[in-house]
């Protein structure tokens, strides 16, 4: 795996590329020079978040034979303001599916992704309480 950063202007832009040519711009918030031109750096780790479990839980939903008609995850999270480094301390996964999906066969796709298969939350875990949640077909699913 191979990334390539280069800065784009004289402040904080950069544009991040990968060994396929696929690109993204990242930049820093005004309070520190930046100007707004891309997405954060630890808003990339959220993002990194939701795209790998998602990945874990479309693919075991397909196996199983499930229709999902629409599919959004809202992250939200807390850092540590009194510190630095700012380390993320809770982050809340909020995993929204629609279609013809078995209730028991979400809840079990959600939790082997979370608590076994997403590398990034595996990592992310160790410094921060991630919970998450799961909304089926707009009725919230308890996961205990």
């Amino acid at each position: 795996m191979k990334i390539t950063l280069h800065r784009i202007n004289e402040a904080v832009h950069f544009r991040a590329s990968n060994e396929d040519g696929n690109i993204i711009d990242i930049d820093g918030s005004p309070t520190i020079g930046g100007e707004d031109l891309g997405v954060r750096p630890m808003q990339l780790l959220l993002m990194g978040l939701a795209g790998c479990s998602s990945m874990d839980i479309i693919s075991i939903l397909k196996k199983q034979k499930q229709t999902i008609t629409s599919y959004d995850v809202d992250v939200n999270a807390e850092r540590d303001t009194e510190n630095t480094p700012s380390l993320f301390v809770t982050i809340l996964v909020s995993f929204r599916i629609n279609g013809d999906i078995d209730e028991k066969k979400a809840v079990r796709a959600t939790k082997l992704s979370m608590d076994k298969y997403c590398s990034v939350s595996k990592i992310m875990e160790k410094t921060a309480n991630i919970n998450y949640q799961l909304i089926l077909n707009d009725k919230t699913i308890n996961l205990d």
